[in-house]
């Protein structure tokens, strides 16, 4: 059954790498506040820089919800399912930065990710785990893994950083979470 352990090892850390989707989940502090989860994709988008650290690429989109609450108070969780092979869970629970483009690390980061990197790019998540488990996942069901889907890349390879600036200005739930915490720092600045 389920452990806990005291760092990402090599074994958790294969698993991790082998995962075509992993999951995050934030919460505002507010009791009102809305819990958000969202999946990612992307291969190459998440990195394990040690033992208990870990970094994923935030692509624009219509909501910046993880960003918002990171800002607010940083607690995250990033989960992954086995939907092939031996069934297994693992959650990384942690404390959680966004790190933007005017930020001296952005480049450095972002350098860590080879070929993932891509237009469309807000910021670098960091996280530091601060509790690792797994679990069962003898309810995840077995699927079968098709391909990447590009539409979010091609969506936004055509367009210059400008017009991905004004896109994000442009979306209600970028520069606010939709419980009206900050979120996406505006005007967006330029890649470096």
């Amino acid at each position: 059954m389920g452990q806990t352990y005291e760092l990402i090892n090599d074994r958790l850390r294969s698993f991790i790498e082998d995962q075509p989707v992993f999951f995050v989940a934030t919460a505002p502090l507010s009791p009102d506040g809305r819990v958000n989860l969202s999946p990612k994709g992307r291969s190459g988008s998440l990195v394990v820089l040690d033992e208990l650290t870990l970094a994923y690429l935030d692509f624009g989109g219509s909501h910046a919800e993880t960003v918002a609450h990171l800002r607010e108070n940083g607690r995250i969780t990033l989960m992954w399912c086995a939907f092939s092979g031996p069934p297994k869970i693992l959650r990384v629970h942690g404390h959680g930065e966004p790190v933007f483009r005017d930020d001296p690390r952005f480049a450095d980061l972002v350098a860590r990710f080879g070929d993932a990197d891509g237009p469309g790019l807000r910021a670098v998540v960091l996280v530091r785990a601060e509790q690792v488990s797994d679990s069962c996942g003898y309810a995840v069901p077995l699927m079968d893994y098709q391909q990447e889907r590009d539409t979010h890349h091609q969506f936004l390879a055509r367009k210059t950083d400008e017009e991905f600036a004004a896109y994000c200005a442009g979306k209600p739930f970028n520069p606010v979470s939709i419980d009206g915490l900050p979120a996406v720092p505006l005007p967006l600045p330029s890649r470096p």
